[in-house]
């Protein structure tokens, strides 16, 4: 068994598409899936997945999850070394340190090229910063996520992908929960 986790994209926000955490972790365990935990309730869930990994586990939740809601939701899925690697590789430390909640990183389904990273960061509209390392991009937003100019819809133009965000807060109790 391999301990994995699952971002589910869009959920309980708006009130388009809403997921009962409890229910989430019930479907999960419905898949065969061990030992499901939840954290929040932005559709973050850690598990056990004993022949499941990366892509073919996206697809899996993403069709599993149309077939409950009636609605695509995307999924990204990162395994526990996956996501230590994401904590180890933070370009921005101090500003994790200083204001977690203004350092978001956004998970991709693949690495974005160095020339689309590249176009996003010439397109910035404000004081954000951001890089890239391999299917994830940590953005500082040091005016606050809600008043900036750098959307999603902005990053997909530019980055020719839509993806997930998780502030660094979430992103350590991620950690702490794959550590425990």
């Amino acid at each position: 068994m391999s301990l994995q986790i699952a971002l589910l994209r869009g959920v309980n926000v708006g009130g388009k598409t809403q997921v009962a955490m409890p229910a989430l972790k019930t479907r999960l365990v419905e898949l065969g899936f061990g030992n499901p935990r939840t954290l929040l309730q932005s559709g973050n869930a850690v598990f056990e997945s004993a022949d499941l990994a990366g892509a073919a586990l996206e697809a899996r939740l993403e069709d599993d999850l149309e077939r409950l809601l009636g609605r695509r939701v995307a999924v990204r899925v990162r395994s526990a070394a996956d996501w230590a690697g994401v904590v180890a590789h933070n370009p921005f430390p101090d500003e994790a340190k200083a204001d977690p909640g203004h350092l978001l990183v956004m998970f991709l389904k693949e690495a974005p090229s160095a020339a689309k990273v590249a176009a996003l960061q010439a397109a910035i509209p404000g004081r954000e910063r951001l890089q890239a390392h391999g299917r994830e991009v940590y953005i500082v937003f040091p005016d606050g996520i809600g008043r900036s100019k750098l959307t999603p819809a902005l990053m997909e133009k530019h980055l020719g992908a839509g993806g997930t965000g998780r502030n660094w807060n979430t992103v350590m109790k991620l950690a702490a929960m794959v550590a425990a």
